[in-house]
């Protein structure tokens, strides 16, 4: 999705209030949607990757979901379904599984303004050769979870993505 690319702007029980490009919702802080995907592979290993130096956010950092924004009037479903065939390079996938959804909001000092968003998180198995768009992935591998972990405190990681795996992590140790 383009900067001009229109997204739903919605309120802290997640109902629409506005539209705005995604630029703009960026540069000003306005809540938006956006999906994260953790995406497994047949040996069950996580795919992960390292964003280009162009994306509007977080670029050039870890992370271990693909996802992005929804877009205005899209379904949550739809776009995670859409965000991971995109960047994942493939087509077929199965429907992603929804998980949970959680409010994410930015907590970064050195942020020129604060970020906020509705994060529905869902997981996919993809056993599909990936080809990822080079657009928004610079470097990939599917990793074992434990090694995922061992990288948690060594790799720059997007701080939405840590957050969304945190709370995974915390649900399944239940």
């Amino acid at each position: 999705m383009s900067a001009d690319e229109i997204l739903d702007i919605v309120d802290e029980q997640d109902r629409v209030v506005g539209q705005a490009p995604r630029g703009e919702a960026y540069a000003k802080g306005l809540r938006h949607r956006c999906v994260f995907v953790l995406a497994r592979d047949a040996e069950d290993r996580i795919f992960v990757h390292r964003r280009t130096a162009t994306k509007l956010v977080f670029p050039s950092r870890y992370d271990m979901f693909v996802g992005g924004v929804v877009g205005a009037g899209e379904t949550y479903d739809t776009a995670a379904l859409r965000e991971a065939e995109e960047e994942l390079g493939v087509t077929g996938l199965p429907r992603p599984v929804p998980l949970f959804k959680f409010l994410y909001e930015s907590t970064d000092p050195g942020a020129p303004v604060a970020q906020t968003w509705w994060s529905y998180v869902y997981e996919v198995r993809c056993e599909l050769p990936v080809s990822p768009q080079v657009e928004e992935v610079a470097w990939h591998t599917f990793l074992p979870e434990a090694e995922l972990q061992r990288r948690l405190d060594t790799w720059d990681w997007v701080p939405d993505g840590l957050a969304a795996y945190e709370r995974l992590r915390a649900r399944r140790s239940r």
